[in-house]
């Protein structure tokens, strides 16, 4: 079967995961203690006990890719992995990069943490927004943004699926963009907890600052296909990773494209890593033909290893 490792984003994130397959590898433990050491913060503390502090862009990005990339080292370890293409939504990227070995875990850990840290800074708090439209196409929601940019910034920020669009930008604006898109046959339009307004064009002098911090990373050409977010296309040089990362913090996630792209290559499943079943659940409304399974604890981590072993 032909397969390829997708890693979930910000959003996935919930109390208490992991909990399973670290009862069972120890490697779960190893990563996160790597992690946690990195950034000196006990990020499975605040997974077990802090929702709150958990759902903090800080935490959650290093904690997402500790989650994502530690489910990946127990499957690399128990079968021997050959996937066609990896990508990651959003922060995910990180994680795909890390798997692939073209950027080193513990720089990763620093390197995401420096990125929530000068995201967090851009915007005001509670001055940004995202809002998730359900049920209008890609280009009528376009259209809308540009219409409610008279209350301020409004973007479309992720392109998920068909019909499901995230938007991003200036609390008035989104709100306005909401209204617009019910009144434009939106089937909900729905405000989203997250403390940034990712991938819209208020994250621009964070990117250029995040530039210095990315420049100063070894990167390598890694083993495996990474599908970017910005392009949904793999780089050629190292160069092209970096600049790829920076305009990701300002630029939309092309999510469907990358899906689509997958397609193009030949894959036939998308195997999701990592908390949650997000990516999976988008596969078979971005492509019918393509199916969507996520590792989540150690049984579907057993049914993922019959599959493709």
């Amino acid at each position: 079967m032909k397969y390829s490792i997708v890693f979930p984003g910000q959003g996935s994130q919930s109390l208490g995961m992991m909990s399973d397959l670290r009862s069972n590898f120890s490697v779960i433990n190893e990563i996160f203690q790597e992690a946690s050491d990195a950034i000196n913060v006990d990020l499975w503390k605040i997974i077990n006990e802090d929702q709150e502090l958990l759902n903090l862009t800080e935490n959650t990005q290093p904690a997402m890719l500790a989650a994502g990339y530690a489910t990946y080292k127990v499957l690399a370890n128990e079968v021997s992995l050959t996937p066609i293409s990896i990508a990651g939504h959003s922060l995910g990227e990180y994680t795909a990069l890390v798997a692939s070995q073209s950027l080193s875990f513990f720089d990763a850990v620093q390197l995401v943490r420096k990125r929530a840290e000068l995201m967090q800074a851009a915007v005001p708090s509670g001055s940004g927004s995202m809002a998730a439209i359900l049920g209008l196409d890609d280009q009528k929601v376009m259209e809308i943004c540009s219409t409610a940019n008279e209350k301020g910034v409004v973007e479309a920020a992720n392109f998920n699926s068909p019909g499901q669009v995230v938007i991003a930008g200036e609390k008035k604006a989104v709100v306005h963009a909401c209204e617009l898109m019910k009144e434009a046959g939106a089937k909900r339009a729905l405000v989203l907890p997250v403390s940034v307004p990712s991938h819209c064009s208020l994250m621009k002098d964070a990117a250029m600052d995040f530039k210095y911090s990315v420049d100063n990373i070894n990167f390598k050409m890694g083993g495996e296909k990474v599908l970017h977010n910005v392009d949904a296309d793999c780089s050629s040089n190292i160069e092209e990773i970096k600049l790829k990362l920076v305009k990701q913090l300002y630029k939309p996630v092309l999510w469907t494209s990358t899906v689509q792209k997958m397609k193009e290559l030949g894959v036939e499943k998308l195997i999701e890593v990592g908390p949650g079943k997000v990516l999976a659940g988008l596969t078979r409304r971005i492509d019918k033909s393509l199916s969507g399974s996520a590792i989540i604890d150690v049984a579907t981590l057993k049914s993922t290893i019959e599959e493709i072993s």
